[in-house]
């Protein structure tokens, strides 16, 4: 049977100088459209997945679900991202506590992503339209015993997940991108590689990232800026988060080169971030103690689904600078 040929339509284009994609595009006369044509075959919708695609209008209402804090802000991305991942993994735990692993589209996470915000593609921040052009996708496993295997020292997590974003290898595929952060102090060099893994932990007073794997970076001002120019970036190795009542957000997290540096911030609802915890609040101190708080668990060896770019439900492009194959409105 000859393969059935659709086409369709892509209306973008990437300057090579920045990254914004659509929006800044269409903001300028010469705009490149891509004619794509997508060689399918017929019995692939009868595929079935073995991941459960999260629709686009679900992924939107849980987005909306934040609390209030500025989701624009790459500090706040941490606690956004995360909250966001364990609410849809309890949603989809009551469904089918043994269901199918979660799968997250690129364009689903982005475009929901911007619409939840209320800003256009030329406005999103950096982060989220590099983690586009890269199709970095995203697959969350709840299922209970694909996770903790015993916790040995302190309390039993309320929810506990896998989480792995990635991007596929292939030609001109890079291996990681990176971006500065300027809201927090000092100013911090954050690189995201092809595979990030981390277990995701839900407790009662706190939210932790676990045994994190692909996240690295480095402060770019100040006598640690100076430090890191000379040792390099640091891995990212664990995160533990906890938010006040009146919305501050208390992150401790530790970071390994040559040594580890384990470090306390807190962040304003806006992303403005400063190192340690203000004077006067014993109530953020009392908070990043717990933080400290010994927590040793043993984890299941992870086994993550296999994506196949086959099934219909979870097709993605790269979004990535290339030459048009079509010119139009000169």
């Amino acid at each position: 049977m000859q393969p059935a040929v659709g086409i369709r339509w892509h209306a973008f284009a990437i300057d090579r100088d920045d990254h914004r994609t659509l929006a800044g595009s269409l903001a300028r006369p010469g705009i490149a459209l891509l004619l794509t044509l997508l060689v399918f075959r017929p019995d692939a919708a009868a595929q079935t997945c073995s991941v459960r695609r999260v629709p686009r209008d679900e992924l939107e209402h849980a987005m909306s679900l934040h609390g209030d804090y500025d989701i624009l802000a790459t500090t706040n991305r941490g606690r956004f991202t995360s909250e966001l991942l364990l609410r849809l993994a309890r949603q989809a735990r009551e469904r089918d506590p043994d269901g199918r692993p979660l799968y997250i589209n690129p364009e689903d996470w982005f475009f929901a992503y911007i619409k939840v915000a209320g800003v256009s593609m030329m406005d999103a921040p950096k982060p989220a339209l590099l983690g586009l052009e890269h199709a970095q996708r995203v697959l969350v496993d709840y299922r209970p015993d694909r996770v903790v295997s015993k916790v040995h020292e302190g309390p039993q997590p309320n929810l506990a997940v896998n989480v792995r974003a990635w991007w596929p290898e292939g030609p001109g595929s890079p291996s990681s991108f990176s971006f500065t952060d300027t809201t927090a102090t000092p100013t911090v060099k954050a690189t995201s590689h092809r595979e990030i893994t981390y277990r995701l932990l839900e407790f009662d007073d706190m939210i932790v990232l676990d045994e994190m794997e692909g996240l690295s970076g480095r402060p770019v001002s100040g006598l640690l800026g100076a430090l890191f120019s000379i040792i390099g970036e640091g891995s990212v190795e664990h995160s533990r988060i906890a938010v006040s009542d009146d919305g501050l957000q208390i992150v401790r997290g530790r970071v390994k080169k040559i040594f580890s540096l384990t470090t306390t911030v807190t962040i304003e609802p806006d992303g403005h971030g400063e190192k340690g915890i203000p004077p006067g609040r014993p109530d953020l101190a009392a908070l990043e103690e717990k933080l400290k708080s010994p927590l040793k668990i043993e984890y299941v060896p992870y086994s993550w689904e296999t994506v196949s770019e086959n099934c219909p439900e979870t097709s993605a492009k790269r979004f990535l600078p290339a030459r048009p194959l079509w010119h139009a409105l000169p």
